[in-house]
């Protein structure tokens, strides 16, 4: 009974470093936009995706892998990835932001269609789509958490190959969206490669906003420790 009490005594202490009210408003601003972009804009007009959403359909017209097995495998393995080389911080944040971005997509799926339909304007909606799940993946993102497969293996790459998150999720997008045009015609692949594209420099810019990066970082400390040396007088010369 004392071992059940000090493990629940320590999860919730956990809980509570790691939700903070700021990274718990954050991420729930975050995945409220991104639904919202994805419901009134990206699924209305029928703008495809890149990444691990791309790659889903992509599986499924060519080697008729039903979306609900190879989704869950695909999020799966992206999420192993993200918790073996961004850590149990990562893990917790993530499930939170799936658990919310499937929330947010049943209310404005019962609420219906707030924005006017762009059908008709596919440049605006990729633009306007791209900038509503930029800076809801940029919110995300910040928090070192994943609204999905996709933002896990971009976080994933980025760590490992010292990019920036923009290159990252380009990467995965643009290689996704390149070998969609076995089955999808090149004018809608144009539109998805713009909003790819404008959603991964906002993503980045969001996320990155005000941060000072690894490199930065680095360059800031090694410029502190060379001014030291020259500051600090030379003991041979003083004797």
């Amino acid at each position: 009974m004392k071992q059940l009490g000090a493990f629940l005594l320590r999860l919730k202490q956990e809980l509570k470093t790691t939700f903070t009210f700021g990274r718990t408003f954050s991420i729930l601003l975050g995945t409220a936009i991104i639904s919202f972009g994805i419901t009134n804009i990206h699924s209305r007009v029928g703008i495809s995706e890149g990444g691990v959403l791309g790659l889903l359909l992509l599986c499924n017209f060519w080697l008729g892998i039903s979306s609900s097995i190879l989704s869950p495998l695909l999020d799966g393995l992206s999420y192993l990835l993200g918790f073996k080389y961004l850590g149990k911080e990562f893990l917790k944040t993530s499930i939170f932001a799936s658990i919310s971005l499937s929330f947010f997509y049943r209310i404005w799926e019962s609420i219906g269609p707030v924005l006017p339909d762009l059908s008709g304007y596919p440049l605006a909606a990729s633009v306007a789509g791209a900038l509503l799940i930029g800076t809801g993946c940029g919110l995300v993102v910040r928090q070192g958490a994943s609204s999905g497969g996709d933002d896990a293996l971009a976080l994933v790459i980025s760590k490992l190959t010292k990019w920036k998150i923009s290159r990252a999720y380009l990467f995965t997008d643009v290689t996704v969206l390149v070998l969609s045009l076995s089955y999808i015609p090149l004018t809608k692949i144009v539109y998805s490669l713009i909003t790819v594209t404008i959603s991964s420099f906002m993503i980045d810019f969001i996320s990155s906003w005000g941060k000072e990066t690894v490199e930065e970082e680095a360059n800031r400390k090694q410029s502190r420790r060379t001014s030291g040396r020259a500051l600090r007088p030379d003991s041979s010369s003083s004797q």
